[in-house]
């Protein structure tokens, strides 16, 4: 399975190609036929929707009135997933604030926090029927392979994904002055989808990359690891303020909200820093950027 386009294939047929194999593994994983256990399994489907959702905004305006249609089926499977992966995703992010400030922790493991979260997690697992929804959410991928094929993709070359490449990029950029402006958790959120977009963009055109487009793509999972980590100490701490008394003594629970405002400012400092780089351009020049190094890779084929 190859997440970026190939060479001597049109781009119709590869989009189809990328969607197909996206769908085929989500689906595989969740229907048990995948080598990784559930966590692992709802994961990786996870990924591979998110990769799927990414192609859709890519394609968007050759997809006319379909887009719509089918980025709402793609994004509620995504978000049945998310139920179930957003706990155990939680319980890593706990785990690695602690192994990040384990110095200032001492004796204090803030196991009672753990101990709770875990404790969701499994109560969650027990209640939600995981199984049977898990199945549920494999046929309807399946499903949507079968309404692929009718998708309305004609255009071949780079003009069938340089005005999707454009515009990812652009609500990137636009993402970067909201924050800086109004730097909610909201906010956050949202840039940080439109960074990760624009990240899946870049590595489906994996065979173009230049040295200089290397570290670009690097920079560009960096600042969406960044962004995640930092959506997910969000999640955390809400969680936590919403019912202290369960997450431990006031002791606990305020040390653990303390480490993870901290985590946050350095987390968004060096993003609003790396973000200034990785969005200098604007969006027209990275698109005729774009539009000279997919020239040059096609004159070699």
């Amino acid at each position: 399975m190859a997440y970026h386009l190939k060479s001597g294939e049109s781009v119709p047929d590869e989009i189809r190609r990328i969607v197909r194999e996206e769908l085929e593994s989500a689906a595989d994983q969740l229907s048990g036929l995948g080598e990784k256990n559930r966590d692992e399994a709802i994961h990786e489907a996870r990924k591979s929707v998110k990769k799927i959702r990414a192609v859709l905004r890519l394609v968007r305006p050759e997809l006319g009135e379909v887009y719509p249609v089918e980025n709402v089926r793609v994004r509620d499977l995504g978000r049945a997933l998310s139920e179930f992966r957003d706990a155990g995703a939680i319980l890593e992010t706990f785990a690695s604030l602690r192994e990040k400030y384990r110095a200032e922790l001492g004796k204090l493991t803030l196991g009672p926090v753990r101990r709770q979260l875990a404790r969701e997690k499994r109560e969650h697992a027990r209640t939600a029927n995981i199984q049977q929804a898990l199945f549920r959410t494999a046929v309807a991928l399946r499903r949507t392979v079968r309404r692929m094929n009718a998708w309305p993709l004609n255009q071949d070359g780079f003009e069938a994904i340089g005005p999707g490449f454009e515009q990812t990029y652009r609500l990137g950029r636009e993402g970067l002055a909201r924050v800086k402006k109004d730097p909610t958790d909201e906010n956050y959120h949202e840039w940080r989808k439109a960074v990760k977009y624009h990240w899946y963009h870049l590595r489906l055109l994996e065979r173009l990359w230049t040295d200089g487009l290397t570290g670009y793509e690097k920079s560009l999972k960096d600042l969406e690891t960044w962004l995640g980590n930092d959506h997910n100490l969000v999640v955390l701490r809400e969680r936590i303020k919403a019912n202290p008394s369960a997450y431990g003594a006031a002791r606990t629970t305020d040390l653990a909200l303390e480490l993870i405002g901290k985590y946050q400012q350095e987390l968004r400092a060096n993003s609003l820093s790396l973000a200034e780089q990785i969005y200098a351009e604007k969006p027209g020049h990275v698109r005729h950027h774009m539009r000279g190094v997919w020239d040059a890779w096609k004159s070699h084929e």
